[in-house]
């Protein structure tokens, strides 16, 4: 079912949105990295509902259990694995979907492949799924900061709905993304949005937007030739969170309506080493992280639970309509920034181990 992500580095996540709870198992990380349950803490509370008044209103406190791999706050080499207990599930809410299938969600296809699917709240396809990512994803940052001590990953809300954020990709920080619940640094765009979120939901619908997400000091040599490309691993590893659409690093589509003469990076001598003068790459080359920024942006939908009724069919075939019950998010993007800064962290980790397999003696 494609619940595990990476080589070296990997991560098992499982559990189920209204069930007993949601893990991960990690295998492969390395002994004496630091991790505490605050450092875990602090990244699934940005992750966690019912954090604002944008977000769903689900009670859940989120409170992770280290059962194994971590002894007195340093990783030990055996597996991590880690739990966090559902408090609030209310399967009640979906009694409905158990006989049709919600619009554009994973009703359909899970019970077209299975021939039968958890109905509450989504089961596996939940975004309640990636409390396992964003735990494992600090074990991952960790990590890397040992190997690479100045290396930064930060994401951040660049567009939601029409509003697209000036933001100056190359001075962020993370406690201006945070300064705001919507998780954009630029204070003025962010309250447009809150708004406009707010209007949206009081309308029954929903938004979508663009996440971007920008890793600093980042090293040179990382990643795969030719199918396991950096960037490759980075678009499965983003393309496999809930809701998302797309996908482009660096200059990106954009890239389609300049000439080479435009978009190549010129190369030169800075600080000892080698720079290149633009970044339209994205700092990918051949697959490969070339020392400069890497960033890209992820693209998400509107959220498809809406409080409006919509056309569907019955499990039994039959046309029907459906009008979304309990509660949800009237935009994933808040909640996601978190998401795509661990699933950058997995990515990173896993590559930066075998580059090291390769290099070290």
């Amino acid at each position: 079912m494609g619940n595990t992500f990476g080589q070296l580095f990997r991560v098992t996540t499982f559990g189920e949105s209204h069930g007993g709870g949601i893990g991960v198992v990690i295998d492969g990380c390395p002994p004496k990295i630091r991790v505490s349950e605050a450092d875990i803490q602090r990244e699934l509370d940005r992750r966690r509902p019912a954090q604002s008044k944008i977000t769903t209103q689900r009670k859940e406190e989120d409170r992770c259990e280290i059962l194994s791999g971590i002894f007195e706050e340093e990783t030990i080499g055996t597996p991590i694995a880690m739990l966090v207990r559902n408090k609030d599930a209310r399967p009640a809410d979906y009694a409905e979907v158990a006989k049709k299938f919600r619009p554009s969600h994973a009703d359909f296809t899970y019970e077209a492949k299975y021939g039968i699917r958890n109905w509450q709240g989504g089961g596996r396809a939940s975004a309640r799924e990636t409390i396992g990512r964003v735990a494992a994803g600090v074990v991952a940052r960790n990590a890397l900061r040992k190997f690479y001590p100045k290396i930064e990953i930060i994401a951040y809300a660049a567009q939601i709905g029409e509003i697209v954020a000036a933001i100056d990709r190359s001075k962020v920080k993370t406690k201006e993304v945070d300064a705001n619940i919507v998780r954009c640094p630029n204070g003025t765009a962010a309250k447009k949005m809150i708004s406009l979120i707010e209007k949206t939901r009081a309308e029954g619908d929903s938004l979508g937007g663009v996440i971007e997400c920008v890793v600093r000091n980042a090293p040179s040599g990382l990643g795969e030739p030719v199918f396991d490309k950096l960037e490759a691993d980075l678009a499965k590893a983003m393309l496999s969170l809930p809701a998302t659409k797309g996908f482009e690093i660096g200059s990106g589509f954009a890239s389609t309506k300049m000439r080479g003469s435009e978009h190549n990076d010129p190369f030169e001598m800075r600080g000892g080493k080698v720079r290149t003068v633009t970044n339209y790459s994205g700092g990918i080359q051949g697959g490969i992280s070339n020392g400069e920024d890497i960033y890209f942006r992820v693209a998400f939908k509107p959220t498809a639970t809406i409080a409006r009724d919509q056309k569907t069919v019955t499990t039994s075939g039959e046309d029907s309509k459906l009008s979304a019950r309990g509660r949800h998010d009237p935009c994933v993007l808040p909640r996601a920034v978190p998401m795509v800064e661990a699933m950058a962290a997995l990515v990173l980790c896993d590559h930066a181990l075998r580059q090291r397999a390769i290099t070290e003696k």
